[in-house]
Parts: structure tokens; C-alpha cells; sequence
């Protein structure tokens, strides 16, 4: 690969916020340190009760725009609303609680300036807690149950393997995007919770290749107000928008006739977020609509103990399956 010297294009960093403040102002001093100049800041608003438009203004940074939407779209909608607006060559998207290295975009920004066949660039990043230390074994866990600790320096091209059964480019908060290989009006919302998966997926369409770094080079928080945690909660609203995300994602994977090796771990996925939908269901007092995802799920799966047990606890009165299902 050559290492030709570019003039620095335009970044735009896409920042969604939605009633979580708390950890905004740290997010964006970390993408105002960048070595690397030349960015845009996107802070966009996703219409929350209290406007953090003050938190923003209080940087006094002409680098950095706010938006607010007139009504709540969603964090996918919130998130290509916002790219539809930016003006850079290329976009990364950075949580409103999570950091990047001062070095984050002067890593990845030149490989895709260095090679036109790229579609995106990222890097493995570090876990961090609610006071922004760092959690080694966190850390470590992630790094693996993603296989990035699989994955060597270097192109890897095409990526679908990597990038949606591994599911090992974190696209939210250690990516760097050529916008113009997204096909950003033909995003869809149904993706909610998990867009930065469907992005990854566009990417991979596109044919071109992805850059991998090693280097952890930003800072992915872990707490308790992060839809994550939410999904993976007792939260049934929550685990009710995740599993519809995730039921809607891998049921797009699985149509598509480019990626018919992967299939099966594609149905299994959508299984088990099928049963997840039915849990949340449970959990919100909806029975009957719950059993009949879960009869089908059975029918489906060759055997699965959560699936019987929650198919089981559809029978159940309320008060006592409440009880089961608080455990």
C-alpha cells in the first residue's frame, strides 16, 4: 500500500443524543482533541424532554453543529437523519457516552484515503464504566466474543464473514465511513437499536473491503442507562425493540442471495431473537401474542429449554408467570 500524503478531507462526526446528557460534554471534548483537524461535529437531538442544545453551545466551537428533531425518529432515524446533512468525505459515529483516543481518527481517516476500494475502516476498542476507567477483563471478554483477537492488521475484502457472523466491526463507536458507499436513503428504521449492524451490512454490500487496526483507539462505556444494558435487562419495552431490530436484521440477511452460505446461522439468530420478542411480550402482560411466536420457534428449533420453558409460562396466570419471569 502506498503512503501518499493527502490533504486532510472533511470528517463528519455524527453524535445522536436522546435524554442522556450526562456524558456528552466528555464525548465531544474527545472528538474536539483529534489530531486530526479537519471534522465537522454533528450533535443531533432526537427531541428529548430536556435539550442538551446548552451543553453543546457551551464549546463555542464553530466546528460544531446542533440539530434537533421536531419528533423522536429513533437512534437509526436520528442517525442517518443526521448523515443526510453532513458534509464530509466521510462519517463516524460516536455515542453520546463513549470517547475516542485524541489519535482515533488519524489511524484510520488516511487507509481510506490511501485506498479507494475501502468502504470503511476500524479499530478494537477498550470498555469502560460509568466514571470513564477502563475495565481490563471487560475488555478482554469483548475483544473475544467479537474475534477481533482473530483478526490480524490488515484489508480483509469482501468481510461479510467478519463483519455479520462475527460481528466484529463496531460501527457505533470505532468506525470510520466513505459516505458515499451507503446507500444512506434507503436506510431503514425498522433496524432501530441495531443500525451500526445494518450499516455494516450496506458496507459489506457495496463489495469493497474493510481495514482492521488492532489498536484500541476509542472507549465503549458500560452502564446502566445504555440501551444495551436495557435490551439485555428485565426492561420489556426494551427487549421488545431489540428483538423486533434484531428479528428484522437477520430476516434481511437471510433474503439476501449473496450471503446463502451464512443462512443458517442467520435462522438461528432470528430464532432466538423471536423467542427474546416473546419474552418481552410475556413480560408486558401480552400472553396471547407471545404464544404463537413462541409455538412457531418450537416448531423451528430442534430443541431450545428457554424457548419450552417461556412457551410453558405462556400458560401460567399472570400473577404467578410475573413472578417467573422476574427471575
Amino acid at each position: 500500500m502506498s503512503s501518499q500524503i493527502h490533504p486532510q478531507h472533511l470528517v463528519s462526526v455524527i453524535v445522536p443524543v436522546y435524554n442522556r446528557s450526562i456524558y456528552l460534554k466528555e464525548a465531544i471534548q474527545s472528538a474536539l482533541n483529534q489530531t486530526y483537524k479537519n471534522i465537522e461535529i454533528i450533535v443531533s437531538d432526537d427531541c428529548s424532554p430536556e435539550s442538551p442544545q446548552a451543553i453543546v453551545e457551551s464549546f463555542n466551537d464553530s466546528r460544531i453543529r446542533f440539530r434537533r428533531n421536531e419528533q423522536n425518529l429513533g437512534v437509526a432515524g436520528n442517525i442517518i437523519s443526521s448523515v443526510k446533512v453532513a458534509r464530509g468525505k466521510y462519517v463516524a459515529s460516536l455515542n453520546d457516552d463513549d470517547i475516542w483516543n485524541e489519535n482515533f481518527l488519524e489511524k484510520l481517516v488516511p487507509q481510506l484515503d490511501n485506498n479507494q476500494d475501502l468502504v470503511l475502516a476500524f479499530c478494537d476498542h477498550y470498555i469502560i464504566d460509568d466514571h470513564s476507567n477502563i475495565d481490563d477483563v471487560a475488555t478482554e471478554e469483548c475483544t473475544r466474543m467479537w474475534k477481533r483477537n482473530e483478526l490480524k492488521e490488515g484489508i480483509y475484502q469482501p468481510f461479510y464473514e467478519i463483519a455479520l457472523v462475527n460481528q466484529a466491526v463496531p460501527s457505533s463507536v470505532a468506525a470510520v465511513i466513505r459516505k458515499n458507499a451507503i446507500d444512506w436513503d434507503n436506510f431503514p428504521a425498522l433496524a432501530g437499536p441495531f443500525w451500526d449492524l445494518y450499516l455494516t451490512y450496506m458496507a459489506c454490500r457495496n463489495a469493497g473491503g474493510a481495514y482492521y487496526s488492532p489498536e484500541r483507539l476509542s472507549k465503549y462505556r458500560v452502564h446502566a442507562l445504555s440501551e444495551t444494558m436495557n435490551i439485555g435487562s428485565k426492561n420489556a419495552q426494551a427487549k421488545i425493540r431489540g428483538a423486533e431490530a434484531t428479528m428484522f436484521c437477520f430476516g434481511q440477511f437471510m433474503q439476501d442471495e449473496a450471503l446463502q452460505e451464512f443462512n443458517s446461522y442467520f435462522h438461528k439468530q432470528w430464532l432466538h431473537a423471536q423467542t427474546t420478542l416473546a419474552i418481552g411480550l410475556l413480560r408486558d402482560n401480552q400472553m396471547t401474542q407471545a404464544r404463537p411466536l413462541l409455538l412457531r420457534a418450537l416448531i423451528q428449533q430442534k430443541f431450545s429449554l428457554r424457548t419450552i420453558a417461556a412457551f410453558l409460562i405462556s400458560f401460567i396466570p399472570k400473577p404467578l408467570a410475573r413472578r417467573l419471569l422476574a427471575v
